[in-house]
Formats: C-alpha cells, structure tokens, sequence
C-alpha cells in the first residue's frame, strides 16, 4: 500500500514536472510605435513573428505598441514583468524605466535596444546603424542636383547624432560641394511633424531626404514632390516606389531566436550586442531604379568594406564642427566615442540641440 501511494505520488510529482516543463516561456515586447509604421516597430514585430517561427508552442508572445517614453513606459513594463519571462524594450528612452523595473523583478530577463546600462538580469542590443548611412551617403551625395541632403532627426542621443555624421562625411567624401541641412522633431513617430520637416527641408534647397524617424511620411512627400528619399529600418519602397534610393534596414529576427533560444536552454547571461554589416543586423534595401549601377556597385563596395574591416565611416583626418580636431589622419573613433558621440564634424550647419 505504501508502495502505490509513493509510486502514485513519484506519478503525479513527474506528470507536474512535466506539465512545468511544456509551458511556453512567456515573453513580452514594448514598442515605441504602432507595428504598422513600416520603419522601426514593424522590424521589431517581424523579429518577434520570428521567435513565434522559430519556436512554435514553445513560447507564447505578447505586445503593447504605441507606450510613449514617459511613465507609460514603466507602467506598461511592470505589467509586462508581472506575468512574463523576458520581455524585450524596444526603444532607447526605455532604458531607465527597464532598470528600474528589472531590479523589482530579478527573474524576469529583460532586453533593452540601444541602451548601455545593464544588469544581471538586463541585457542590451543595438545595431551600428552608422554603417548604414555611410552607405545611403554616398548614394545622396552622388545624387543630388542642388547639393543639398537633408536630415530629419529625432532626437540629440548619440545614435542620432552618429547617424548624421556618418552619412555627411560619406556624402562629403564623393562630392566636396554637399551640405547637410537638419530638422530636428523630438519625435520617433509622428508622421504630421516628419511631413513637416520634409516640407522644411525641401524648401531648403534639398532633393534627397534621410531621416531618423519611423514613418512613411517623408518618404510619401519625396514621392510628391519627385524628390529622392531612403528609407528607415525597413524598405519603405511602398510609399516612395519611384522617390526611394535605397535604406537601411535593421534586421531584429536572428538576434531575437538566438536570445530567446539561450532563454529556454538556460544559457542566457546579461551581454551586450552592437552588430553591424558583418552580422546582418544592419542590411541595405534594394536600390531604386533612379540609382545608376555603377553608383549602386560603388555603395555596395562601401558597403562590403565596412562588413569586412577594411573601411570605417570614422576615420581621420576629422575635425569637429567648430574646427578643432577630433581624428589624426589615419586615426579611427573608437566604441566608446561613437557610443557617446555629442558633436557634429565639421562642415555641418546648425546647432546640436542639447
């Protein structure tokens, strides 16, 4: 009688275990937009369709789109922690309410983009989305006619101010004329402002548009004004057909199956990823038609140099915009740099907002 109670129990004790162990690991993702932007969430929310892909039954994926970078944020990340696993946060003004939060919950793993404070529990990733503009740079300074680029910004954060940099040296370096005019929003989407700024912009004197916003929306205005344009995060070739150059677009998927993979094997540890062209974080869209192909062989030669090593988009001689030197000649910006970079280079017009 014993016997078959404790054999019942051993029973009952493995049918638990095993009913543990077929549970989805839950994981939560807080986007800054809606999915549909067709720039930046939508690549996260493709990253996340992903891991759904990749690993079926064996987790279940939840969103919450739209959370402003405000106490929202850290609202919708507590929610988030209190019945999930991992959540990913999805956008840099996340990263103090992420902290904040991972240090409530020491279980939940939690993955922050383009943030650099970490913890046990709290890992970042970002993409060298620099390498990216030098690219579209030197398609835009080949490009255009009034020798005018400009630049819908975001906000003054390093990775910004990296991405302009990046791109006017690249442009400068094919046609010494260029000039880079810049319209900052404070905004990460808000399509009304970034068709605004492309409206500014044009009114300026440019004829190519990069920006570091996540709608369509200057885009569509290039298709109507019959400008030129390149697409964030993703290939916004559908709201520009004939405006769009090329873009760069922040492929999220791989990085997500490999950490949520390590999640569910049990070895994921806090690290921090900055991938670029060599990893396939950073991809190119496909060129527009109005791109010539000796210019798209050039951009991709660009392109493959970054990948491999031999080219980087900060190497001196480079000055800051007030004149005074940054890099010697031959001399390249390290990470720490880049990742705190504040200042234009020199020949950009305008004030950094601070």
């Amino acid at each position: 009688m014993q016997l078959t109670k404790w054999m019942a129990a051993g029973a009952a004790a493995l049918m638990s275990v095993s009913a543990l162990a077929a549970d989805p690991l839950k994981i939560g993702f807080v986007y800054v937009g809606p999915v549909s932007d067709g720039g930046w969430t939508y690549e996260h929310n493709v990253g996340r369709l992903a891991v759904e892909a990749e690993y079926g039954d064996k987790v279940e994926t939840t969103f919450v789109e739209s959370v402003s970078e405000g106490p929202d944020a850290e609202r919708v990340i507590t929610q988030l922690a209190q019945s999930h696993d991992m959540v990913f946060t999805t956008s840099f003004g996340y990263m103090n309410p992420t902290v904040k939060v991972a240090k409530r919950f020491p279980n939940v793993k939690f993955e922050h983009a383009t943030g650099f404070k970490r913890a046990e529990n709290v890992a970042t990733y970002g993409s060298r989305f620099y390498e990216g503009r030098a690219v579209i740079g030197t398609i835009a300074g080949e490009m255009t006619k009034t020798d005018t680029i400009g630049y819908i910004a975001s906000f003054p954060i390093p990775e910004v101010v990296r991405g302009i940099n990046a791109a006017y040296l690249a442009a400068k370096k094919v046609n010494p004329n260029v000039k880079m005019k810049i319209v900052w929003v404070n905004s990460w989407f808000d399509p009304g402002k970034e068709g605004d700024a492309a409206k500014a912009l044009i009114d300026q004197g440019a004829d190519v548009l990069m920006q570091h916003t996540d709608s369509g929306a200057p885009m569509q205005i290039a298709e109507q004004q019959g400008i030129f344009a390149f697409g964030q995060a993703s290939n916004m070739a559908n709201f520009g057909p004939n405006a769009q150059l090329s873009g760069i677009i922040d492929d999220w998927a791989p990085y997500y199956v490999q950490q949520v993979g390590k999640a569910l094997d049990g070895s994921w540890s806090s690290t921090d990823t900055w991938g670029g062209f060599n990893t396939g974080m950073v991809a190119l869209a496909p060129f527009g038609a109005a791109v010539p192909a000796e210019l798209q062989a050039r951009a991709l030669e660009v392109r493959d140099n970054i990948a491999n090593g031999t080219l980087h988009p900060f190497t001196g001689p480079i000055n800051k915009q007030d004149g005074s030197a940054w890099l010697a000649d031959g001399e390249v910006a390290d990470d720490g740099t880049l990742l705190g970079m504040g200042f234009y280079v020199e020949g950009i017009d305008g004030v950094l907002p601070q």
